[in-house]
Formats: C-alpha cells, structure tokens, sequence
C-alpha cells in the first residue's frame, strides 16, 4: 500500500468551510438557549479520529467557540483507528475527550479501554453515504456494480486496468485511491463489499485524510476511489460519481435523499461519537455535547456537511445514555441489519 502524507486537521476547503460556519454560529448561537450562554465556562476539549465525522465536530466546534469562545476545541484527523488510539492512550494525560469514529469500536479495543479503566459512553451522531469516484473526464463509466467492486478491490486482485473491469470498458491503466488501514471508511467497505473486515488488495494509494485522495483521483484519468459522501459533495465539480448496483440491476446514486431513505446499499452507514465518561463530568465538554444535540439537525445537514441527521426520537434516546451514564456499546450487541433506532431504544 502506498501511503500518503496526512494532512492534519485542515477541512475540506478551509476558507469557504469555516466562514460559512461562522456566519451559522451567531444564529445558532440564539437557538442554543439561555443555558450556553449565562454561564461562561473555561477549557480545552479534545478530539481526534475519522476524518469523515470530522465535518461534523469542526463544524460543531466553531459555532460551539461563538458562544463559548474561552473553551478551546482541538479537531485531529488520524483515522478511526488512529483517533480509538488516542482515546485509549496509556498514558491519562495525552488521551482525548471524545473519539470521532465511521464504525463502531472494535471488541480489541473495548477490551484495551477495560484493561485501562476508561468508560465510554457510544452516541450515534448522524448517517453517511461512501461515494465512489471516478476522473471527470470519465465517460465510460456510469456505474459499478458489487459484484465488479469485489473484484476490483479484493485480496490478490490482479486488475489493473479498465478492460478487466468489464467487457467494452477502453484500455486504460487502473490507479486505486482508498483510506488507510486506520480509517473506519476502509472497515466499513472492505466489509460490506468484500465480505470481510480489512480484507483488501495492498497495492492502492492509501491516505486517512480524504482531502488527499480526492486529490489523487482528480489528478489521475484512470482513478478510481472511495470515501465519505460528504467529500465528494464538497469537491462535485471536480470528480464523478459513480452510481452502485447492488447486484440487482438498479444502480442507485447517493445523496441525502436516498441514504435518508435507506436504498443507498450496501454503503450506507451510521457515524459516531465515542465521549469519555470522565470527560463528560467536566462542565465545558457537557455543554459542548448539549449543544451538538439541541442543534444536530443544523450542523449535521447544513449545505458544508452534508449528512443525514437521525431522527428526533434517536438523538433523544442517545442523549438519554449520556445522562443515565451508560456505557459501554450498544453496536457490539447488534444482530444483523437490526435498525439503529432499535439498537439504541428509541422509541
């Protein structure tokens, strides 16, 4: 696998990204309700993890900063895997508060957070769509189906270029572009279109930040890739999306319509937030946390972010873990394609 160099926290496109939030922090600010903005509280809050849930929580964070602007909110991006790492750091003082992930937490890593005595506390915060992206210049390909994407991406897979893809695809070399082992976007494909966790072929170039493979891919005729929704969205006039047949001869495009509606699979996922259940005591990361709820809906579908909120009903009932103090997670019990609804006890 061919690595590339992360890009740290930067958002997907810097400038247009954050003044946009800030002009949507004072009006949130005035929805946010009497509770943020009496009492003025001091801090640092950390957070590292997916760089697909990262939208959410920078943009959470700046519009948190507008009515908190004493309480300092850090974002890292270093992959779900690499943001699980640091919220389960030996080491008290260097973990974070809260963990952005793109799946839920791994049985090896709830057994390291009990080896090392840390509570967690899993909330779902929104849902995604992976998008999978071809050149623009493109003109070939429509679509994909599973079946293809399978073959293209499996363990030993020797396709390297179009005309292996499918008979009357041109003679054109085939460059892979995907996450990272680390990233919570590469669990999930590999999964759900290989079959099985991690199983994928090594030689694609590989990044935990999506901005560098939207990067390859517009850079590269023959690319193909794959990522959050939302970075697709964010970069449409430069990439091609390509629709997903899921082996039943009806390919289907994702936006936020369809993955609301749940006919956008196999890929189709929920995002999460993973709070540190000593954290959550201090004053500053419970408010930071009350504010994400009582404004999901706009940070989570504004036009700069781009996913799917979840129903009132789930964010009430996740919210409801936090003040009981739940622990532990509710995904690890799951059975099947059981409704995150269900899972979490909305009702």
């Amino acid at each position: 696998m061919k690595a590339i160099e992360k890009t740290g926290i930067a958002p997907r496109q810097p400038a247009k990204v954050w003044v946009t939030a800030a002009c949507m922090a004072a009006s949130l600010a005035l929805m946010a309700g009497p509770s943020f903005g009496q009492e003025k509280l001091s801090g640092r809050i950390k957070l590292d993890g997916s760089s697909t849930v990262a939208p959410i929580t920078m943009a959470a964070a700046e519009m948190f900063q507008a009515v908190q602007p004493r309480v300092q909110v850090t974002v890292g991006i270093s992959g779900t895997g690499g943001g699980f790492k640091k919220f389960l750091d030996p080491k008290p003082d260097l973990r974070t508060d809260i963990s952005d992930a793109s799946r839920p937490i791994k049985p090896s890593e709830m057994s390291q957070a009990e080896a090392l005595g840390i509570e967690f506390i899993e909330i779902p915060i929104a849902v995604d769509g992976l998008a999978v992206v071809i050149h623009p210049s493109n003109s070939f390909c429509d679509y994909l189906t599973v079946d293809e994407l399978k073959r293209i991406w499996e363990p030993g897979s020797a396709i390297n270029n179009w005309s292996h893809v499918r008979k009357g695809f041109p003679d054109l070399p085939l460059k892979l572009y995907g996450p990272g082992t680390d990233s919570g976007t590469f669990d999930y494909f590999t999964e759900a279109i290989v079959g099985k966790e991690d199983a994928s072929r090594a030689d694609y170039t590989a990044s935990e930040s999506d901005n560098v493979l939207v990067q390859g891919v517009t850079g590269d005729r023959g690319a193909l890739g794959y990522f959050g929704y939302s970075y697709f969205e964010a970069n449409h006039d430069r990439l091609k999306l390509v629709a997903i047949d899921n082996n039943n001869g009806k390919p289907i495009k994702p936006d936020m319509d369809v993955v609301r509606s749940g006919k956008y699979k196999p890929l189709s996922r929920p995002l999460f937030l993973y709070v540190n259940k000593e954290s959550y005591q201090r004053p500053e990361v419970r408010a930071f946390i009350g504010f994400i709820f009582d404004n999901a809906q706009e940070i989570v579908e504004h036009p700069r972010v781009n996913y799917v909120a979840l129903p009132d009903k789930l964010y009430a009932a996740a919210r409801k873990r936090l003040d009981d103090g739940v622990t532990g997670s509710a995904m690890a019990g799951a059975i099947g394609e059981e409704e995150l609804g269900m899972i979490f006890g909305a009702k």
